[in-house]
């Protein structure tokens, strides 16, 4: 999705209101598929539109259409390399050269030297003449070499440069990140409004409500589990499955998804111990005050937990699958 396209309305609301404040540096900080990257790019493209209005760029000027393709002089992405090739900003030539060679695989955090080059842009005249512009994201992946080489920048930036860090995970920054950035969190959309928009996405009006309810009601990590092949079925029947034992039913999820998923499980199922309503699995909601005991739930958590730390990078992944769903048929078959 570009500028140019329609962003969701709650995304444009945001843009309205910080447009109308004064600051150099802004931190876009909530959980994950609300927004930030989007949010950051309007922003980026309303400060150098060249007839920018209140509800942010006007999506038809040269400057709007450089940003739409990649190629705006006076912008600067800051971001792990993997994410720049999946929104497809194009790497520098050194990088794209050696990954190309196969010297190395691409960073997924964001390099030092790449804070360099954006220290260095910072410095530079703007080429179009309206400022320039620096986007982080996601900033968590900053490491501490890399942000601390952002800091006096930030602290004192030169020129006509802004700044717009994204995050899912502001409590991984340093505090002197954060203390030199406006905060803005991010709005939550009303439910029937989220909706109505992924329905104009393409979604069959029942399968839009659950998955929202399956990702938490964030529009954007619905787009993900669609994109990523999950049906709408397939998270009515994953309780079950995992009871079961089931491998087959999630042979083809990422290791980060499927350990998503059974967190979320975990916590539905202690939500229904303690007689609560489950938040993701609505077929919970007819077990309320029976299922696993408290224990087992609390065991089984605090090994997803652990888990979360190396899915990024795992041994074996089928291994670790496997794994997983054994934990889960566990835990989910020691009943009151």
């Amino acid at each position: 999705m570009t500028p140019t396209e329609q962003a969701a309305p709650w995304i444009r609301e945001q843009t309205r209101q910080l447009l109308s404040q004064q600051g150099h540096a802004w931190l876009l900080h909530g959980p994950s598929g609300l927004g930030q990257y989007r949010l950051a790019l309007e922003l980026a493209s309303a400060w150098l539109c060249e007839a920018p209005g209140a509800d942010g760029a006007c999506g038809q000027c040269g400057s709007c259409h450089a940003i739409d393709v990649r190629t705006h002089a006076d912008v600067c992405v800051l971001m792990p390399e993997t994410t720049m090739l999946e929104l497809a900003w194009p790497l520098g030539e050194k990088a794209q050269a050696d990954i190309d060679d196969k010297k190395r695989k691409p960073s997924r955090e964001i390099r030092v030297d790449a804070m360099r080059d954006a220290i260095e842009f910072s410095q530079r005249t703007s080429a179009r003449g309206r400022g320039k512009v620096v986007l982080v994201y996601p900033a968590e992946q900053m490491n501490a070499i890399t942000a601390n080489a952002l800091l006096k920048t930030l602290e004192e930036p030169p020129g006509d440069v802004r700044f717009v860090l994204a995050t899912e995970s502001s409590h991984q920054l340093l505090p002197t990140i954060r203390s030199r950035c406006l905060g803005h969190a991010m709005s939550w959309p009303e439910p029937l409004l989220a909706r109505e928009w992924l329905q104009d996405q393409g979604l069959a009006a029942e399968d839009a409500g659950r998955f929202l309810q399956a990702a938490g009601g964030r529009p954007e990590d619905v787009l993900a589990l669609v994109t990523s092949g999950r049906k709408a079925a397939d998270w009515a029947r994953l309780s079950g499955a995992m009871a079961a034992g089931d491998t087959s039913f999630v042979r083809d999820w990422p290791i980060s998804e499927l350990v998503d998923a059974l967190q979320k499980l975990c916590h539905d199922s202690m939500c229904v111990n303690q007689g609560a309503a489950p938040r993701f699995f609505e077929s919970l909601a007819t077990k309320a005050g029976s299922g696993p005991t408290m224990q087992a739930l609390a065991q089984w958590s605090a090994a997803l937990s652990r888990c979360r730390r190396t899915m990024d990078h795992p041994f074996n992944p089928g291994l670790m699958q496997e794994a997983l769903v054994e934990q889960a048929k566990t835990a989910l078959n020691l009943v009151h």
